[in-house]
């Protein structure tokens, strides 16, 4: 599921169908309205909580183990993550970058992160079960 806080707006919203097509009406939104406030729902319900910014306490996203309930804070793009957020963070997680820029969009770093938590999880290797022609996929394919 997806959480949004203060003024990021929850669909539907004329921006996100844009970006987001149908998807916007597939993933389970929640609208808070402040961080802090989204923060403590999620630690109640037993959510770890990292952050992605990059920082001098930040590890590497792929050196790190990722729990089983891991709710991952995206900041602002301009601005990033709020000091106070990083505060309430069990982690702070970074992708490592080369250059001037040492951040990427939010739209870039939110797709690596996540598929490495997938790829943690065992997830993809589900999803490449289930597509794998021994599974029956290839055969549907071939008989359209």
């Amino acid at each position: 599921r997806v959480l949004t806080c203060g003024y990021t707006p929850p669909p539907p919203h004329p921006k996100i169908d844009k970006t987001a097509f149908a998807a916007a009406r597939s993933v389970p939104v929640r609208h808070f309205e402040s961080t802090a406030a989204a923060l403590r729902a999620l630690r109640h319900e037993g959510y770890a909580i990292w952050a992605m910014e990059t920082t001098a306490r930040s590890r590497v996203y792929t050196s790190v183990a990722c729990p089983p309930k891991l709710a991952l804070v995206l900041g602002n793009e301009e601005a990033g993550v709020d000091p106070s957020v990083l505060e309430m963070a069990d982690l702070l997680v970074e992708i490592p970058t080369f250059g001037l820029k040492n951040s990427l969009n939010v739209a870039s770093a939110a797709p690596v992160v996540v598929f490495e938590v997938l790829r943690q999880w065992g997830v993809l290797d589900d999803a490449a079960s289930v597509l794998s022609p021994a599974a029956g996929a290839g055969a549907a394919a071939e008989t359209r």
